[in-house]
């Protein structure tokens, strides 16, 4: 784990990974609760926590853009990824590692 922490692509790993389980719980569970159970509280806390979580994934993403010399295109196919259901573990898969 302290590898993770010591690098801005480890740290990118950590948030892309927390922003896509938050984006499938608001999904798959904040979202149904709202509207098929009359819920909307779940939204609002997953909602949040999941907008902190992309806010913090954008500004690695540029991060690592800068300190690693990724192309535009690398950065745009990460940003993508997170707008796309189970997008951040597959980017975490095909663009993240070292």
């Amino acid at each position: 784990m302290n590898k993770f922490l010591s690098t801005s692509l480890g740290w990118l790993r950590i948030i892309a990974f927390l922003e896509g389980i938050s984006f499938l719980l608001l999904l798959c569970i904040a979202m149904p609760l709202k509207y098929l159970a009359g819920k909307p509280e779940m939204v609002r806390h997953v909602g949040m926590a999941h907008g902190v979580l992309f806010l913090a994934f954008v500004i690695l993403v540029a991060l690592v853009m800068n300190n690693r010399d990724w192309p535009l295109k690398t950065a745009a196919l990460a940003l993508l990824a997170a707008f796309i259901p189970f997008g951040t573990f597959w980017a975490d898969k095909r663009l993240f590692r070292e």
